[in-house]
């Protein structure tokens, strides 16, 4: 089954955002005969964070150098604060902020040198160290770039992106690398711009970082818009599977498992104390809950189910493929 038919379009935009910051339509972007992106279509809203999921080669770092200029489109057509990127000038740059996976700064800069620099590139711009402290390194601000561990050059990549109060931040997987007190304050910062009325475009991997922080996600499979809506809504409707955990004797007989109803896999791995740790997914939870708790053979123990969340959806949708064709005609919108 596709699940694409199932929840594309308007995408639930959430109450009190503004216009359309970004509007990307049937945009189609092709290298030689290779398709990377086909009719992709969606709008990102002023005050909101937008998150882009995929697996790799899904097509969503294209995506992102599309929008910001660096890539022209095949066909198809974007528009971002009202102007086509591949042709902005140097006013619309000082808008839209873009944090690359990997960037090069000055190495022999300190880290307050380097923040300067760029908030010198800026009529308005935030105070150094109120940055610094913001994104977790006002400590460091007399090290050098060559001296900072791999977390903290991807935070100091962040300040220079917010130090110019962009009206958009473009993110390209953010937290990759950071330590989770690392990732607490880049959340803050996201959190911040959309709250003062900026708006964030990211990719992620992190299923939990979507949904903690994105108003709305598209996921793009091979190319194609899969689904685009709230975190919520998307597993709401696409997470139809839970997972059922107990824990049982080692000699347990678990093959009968994988016959119960509703039950797609069955996984196993042996505890501490020689028992056996056991995590069944299946879309009817409670019902294989009820019959596991039941069979005498087993004798389970610590038994638990667990609503699928935003990772379900996405191997659902991964699992699918591309399923453009089964879109419906205002699910091609994106809107």
């Amino acid at each position: 089954m596709k699940h694409s038919a199932q929840i594309t379009g308007e995408g639930m935009e959430r109450e009190g955002h503004g216009s359309a910051v970004a509007t990307v339509r049937d945009l189609f972007k092709q290298y030689d005969s290779r398709t990377v992106l086909d009719r992709v279509s969606f709008r990102v809203l002023q005050g909101e964070v937008f998150g882009l999921l995929g697996p790799n080669g899904a097509g969503k770092t294209t995506l992102l150098e599309c929008l910001t200029g660096l890539r022209r489109p095949t066909s198809g057509s974007i528009d971002v604060l009202g102007s086509d990127p591949s042709s902005s000038d140097s006013a619309w740059r000082r808008m839209v902020s873009v944090q690359p996976q990997e960037a090069t700064l000055f190495p022999q800069l300190t880290v307050r040198e380097t923040v300067e620099l760029w908030a010198s590139f800026y009529e308005d711009h935030d105070e150094v160290d109120e940055v610094l402290e913001r994104v977790g390194l006002l400590d460091e601000g007399h090290q050098r770039v060559k001296a900072l561990s791999g977390g903290q050059a991807r935070r100091l990549l962040l300040a220079v992106t917010v130090v110019g109060r962009p009206r958009v931040l473009v993110l390209d997987e953010p937290a990759a690398g950071l330590d989770p007190q690392a990732k607490e304050h880049l959340w803050d910062v996201i959190r911040k711009h959309r709250d003062t009325g900026g708006t964030v475009l990211l990719t992620t991997h992190d299923m939990n970082e979507a949904a903690e922080l994105c108003d709305r996600v598209a996921v793009l499979v091979g190319g194609c818009m899969a689904a685009c809506d709230t975190p919520a809504r998307l597993v709401s409707e696409l997470a139809d599977s839970s997972t059922v955990t107990f824990t049982t004797s080692a000699d347990a007989d678990l093959s009968e498992i994988s016959g119960f109803p509703g039950v797609t896999a069955v996984e196993s791995a042996a505890d501490s104390e020689g028992r056996i740790a056991v995590q069944v997914r299946t879309t009817i939870g409670d019902q294989t809950l009820r019959r596991i708790a039941a069979d005498q053979n087993l004798l389970a123990t610590d038994l638990g189910v667990s609503k699928g969340g935003l990772d379900a959806v996405f191997r659902n949708l991964a699992a699918d493929g591309p399923a453009h064709e089964s879109m419906p005609e205002k699910g091609k919108a994106g809107h």
